[in-house]
């Protein structure tokens, strides 16, 4: 599972320089064309072996913009991590 940036991120900047791998990218670079960063799933770690939990969760000022992903969908899990759609910091 890697977590999800939702169309409620207000495009801060602060997650880009808290991911660890890089996985993240503004939304000039987003793929899906949307207007909001994104997260390359297949890059994203979830901080595991970096930091106790999602960095870029924790860095962000907009509550509930970063969320868990499906599960699978990244290349590192957390064991504690949470429901697919629910925020990574409450």
């Amino acid at each position: 599972m890697a977590v999800k940036i939702t169309d409620i991120c207000i495009s801060c900047d602060a997650c880009l320089d808290e991911c660890p791998v890089e996985a993240i990218v503004d939304n000039d670079e987003n793929p899906t064309g949307q207007d909001t960063y994104y997260v390359y799933a297949d890059k994203c770690v979830e901080c595991v072996g970096h930091n106790d939990s999602p960095a870029c969760a924790d860095a962000c000022p907009t509550e509930g913009c970063i969320v868990w992903d499906e599960a699978g969908s990244g290349s590192i899990e957390k064991e504690d991590r949470g429901t697919p759609g629910t925020p990574v910091v409450e």
